[in-house]
């Protein structure tokens, strides 16, 4: 059970900063006493108490979105000139949640295996650390969330799904793409929150569904992970905002050193045979 509170603990601290939540938990899990991956499933679902704490947090933005969408696709209403920004940014998230839906979806098998190595999670803690700094330091800071266009949403789309990949980090691969296309850091980071719900709450609730099938099959049994998804969804809600305040005055580059400094410990570690891949 204490490894679980941890691991839930990683979770909320970690999937809103551009560091990687599942990386953290994949290299914390290789600390414990059974040092064991906990797994994709595991992952994916304490994910889900993360996004209930965006869905909250950002409940009004998400309501008026959902319903201007609804009303327009739907109902087929006349929209009034402020709800016509809110369902266009209703279609930008469908548009931009395609690619990690169809690779998630098509790729699962190398995702859940494949991808769980230490040696690759290290490497792109280091390559994209590196990436974000480029595109933070050189955006043109210029772009807020109303010039967002269909183009750039699917751009966004393609960044969120390199996060299949532990140790890209889904908010540091959208983060990295709004900022390379000239989007301010709060901009960027206010989409990459909305287009993570669609992909997380599908990939958790599948993962969640598999679950009750074969609950021998995880590292963590059914009430240990929800007890982890709890704990993910309070430290996750405290997270949304304080980074929400930390970007409108702060760049990422204390996340870019941490990455780069993490990932090169990483590979001492695996290069000394101390952990395991």
């Amino acid at each position: 059970m204490f490894e679980s509170i941890v691991l839930g603990i990683v979770q909320g601290l970690t999937e809103f900063l551009p560091i990687s939540s599942s990386a953290h938990q994949r290299i914390v899990g290789e600390f414990f006493s059974n040092a064991q991956d906990p797994g994709a499933r595991f992952t994916a679902i304490t994910q889900i108490g993360t996004e209930l704490a965006v869905l909250i947090f950002f409940r009004n933005d998400i309501k008026n979105i959902v319903l201007a969408w609804f009303n327009q696709a739907v109902l087929r209403k006349d929209l009034t000139a402020d709800q016509k920004p809110l369902a266009r940014m209703g279609w930008l998230i469908i548009i931009g949640s395609l690619p990690i839906g169809i690779l998630g979806y098509f790729g699962r098998d190398i995702i859940t295996n494949d991808f769980r190595s230490l040696w690759l999670i290290a490497s792109s803690l280091i390559i994209f650390g590196v990436i974000l700094g480029l595109a933070d330091h050189y955006g043109k800071k210029e772009k807020g969330l109303s010039e967002l266009n269909v183009k750039h949403g699917m751009l966004y789309g393609l960044a969120q799904s390199l996060a299949l990949i532990p140790g890209v980090s889904r908010s540091g691969a959208t983060i990295a793409m709004g900022r390379y296309l000239g989007y301010t850091r709060e901009a960027a980071l206010r989409y990459s929150f909305l287009l993570a719900l669609p992909a997380v709450f599908g990939s958790g609730f599948y993962q969640l569904k598999d679950a009750f099938g074969s609950e021998a099959s995880n590292v963590y049994s059914l009430p240990q992970t929800f007890i982890a998804t709890a704990i993910a969804f309070v430290v996750g809600y405290a997270v949304i905002a304080w980074l929400l305040k930390f970007v409108t005055t702060k760049s990422f580059m204390p996340f870019i050193i941490y990455r780069i400094a993490l990932g090169t410990t990483v590979l001492v570690l695996l290069s000394a045979g101390i952990i395991n891949p």
